[in-house]
């Protein structure tokens, strides 16, 4: 099978990214002839407002070279993981035009809410679900900026009218069953999510000494920054390693005691999980994977995570690791307090957690169920959930 995966890279690198290096080398590693198509936001540095508010809404770049790449390579299915701004949803249109199937996996809520994380004023909130997403640009929810607020919701209202969503896409790919409602809550149709989670490949860790707590992730306050500032100086013996880098990184460097590390390769990450006691996830939003918790269960590392959205199911508490409630630093500084004083148990967890990752989150069964997705879009016969 010929395959066509096509990325718009941020500014800075996220989990979005890896994932998409991930799954590239999954499929050529089975023998698939794997192409590329990709934008990189560092280019809008270069680019006037204007120029950047109309290719947000249709790109005819991205319908020139998709037309050159279908003429020449001839793929048998395009992936798409991130269009948004610079190739557009003119992408969808012009695979149509091909009669090329599409598959998209929905990395986050960026066809629901402009500002792509179901976030305002640091609590979920969901008032452009479902609907036009006016309330956004009214409270300028993507960067503070109406003006770009009004773009975003511009293109989802016009790709809405026309039909690309509900028509020129073959096959979505929700990450859980909780995205997946909020997926059809928010509109798309339910006949074409499918739910595939991401993975990771990492043979099981060497028996090793643990100690500390570890954070892994951008620093930023959707990520729960501020919360596990709080939580630190009511758990002050529990040692903190952070890594990562953000807008909230002068909140991390206040943590009286943390090691900051930075950003790691991803290698350095893996070997830091597996020195943990458990890896603190304090997110304030819905997460639509949460690919550290699984990296962190490949290393048999338990997770203390907020009770919120798909890490309530992701994690399960007291078995594979420990829930809090979201927002909530006495909370979890109390659960990290326990952890401290459990060891036994938090290493009990911990090999619960390689089994669960062991059962769930390998490349083996990604691989299987990413081609029977394939296999369904390019037959154009109705998937089943996997």
């Amino acid at each position: 099978m010929k395959i066509l995966v096509v990325h718009n890279a941020y500014q800075q690198r996220g989990g979005e990214d890896s994932v998409v290096e991930a799954e590239v080398a999954l499929l050529r590693s089975r023998g698939h002839a794997v192409a590329m198509y990709g934008r990189d936001n560092h280019e809008l540095a270069a680019m006037g407002r204007a120029s950047a508010a109309l290719d947000t809404l249709w790109s005819r770049r991205t319908v020139q070279d998709i037309s050159a790449i279908f003429a020449h390579d001839k793929p048998d299915l395009i992936h798409v993981h991130n269009t948004f701004p610079l190739i557009s949803p003119s992408l969808y249109w012009a695979a149509a035009g091909a009669r090329v199937p599409v598959v998209q996996t929905l990395h986050n809520f960026r066809l629901l809410c402009p500002q792509a994380m179901l976030l305002r004023d640091g609590k979920v909130c969901e008032q452009c679900v479902g609907t036009t997403p006016l309330a956004g640009v009214v409270h300028g929810c993507y960067r503070g900026s109406r003006a770009q607020t009004a773009v975003l919701a511009g293109m989802l209202v016009l790709h809405r009218a026309i039909g690309t969503w509900a028509d020129k896409v073959t096959r979505f790919i929700a990450l859980n069953e909780f995205c997946r409602a909020k997926f059809i809550e928010g509109g798309l149709p339910a006949h074409k999510i499918v739910v595939k989670p991401n993975f990771v490949d990492f043979e099981a860790p060497p028996p090793t000494t643990r100690a500390g707590f570890l954070f892994v992730g951008r620093l930023s306050p959707e990520k729960g920054v501020g919360v596990l500032a709080k939580a630190s100086v009511q758990a002050p013996g529990c040692e903190l390693t952070i890594v990562g880098t953000g807008p909230d990184s002068a909140t991390a460097a206040g943590i009286q005691g943390a090691k900051i590390l930075g950003a790691l390769p991803g290698s350095e990450v893996l070997n830091q999980m597996c020195r943990a006691t458990a890896l603190v996830l304090p997110s304030i939003w819905y997460e639509t994977f949460g690919l550290v918790a699984v990296e962190a269960f490949a290393c048999g590392t338990p997770v203390i995570a907020s009770r919120i959205g798909v890490l309530e199911t992701l994690v399960n508490d007291g078995v594979n690791g420990l829930l809090f409630e979201p927002g909530n630093s006495d909370d979890l500084a109390a659960k990290m307090r326990w952890a401290l004083a459990n060891p036994g148990r938090m290493a009990e967890m911990g090999r619960k957690a390689r089994a669960h990752y062991e059962a769930n989150f390998t490349g083996r069964d990604n691989y299987a169920q990413l081609l029977q997705i394939y296999q369904h879009a390019v037959a154009g016969c109705g998937a089943t959930r996997t």
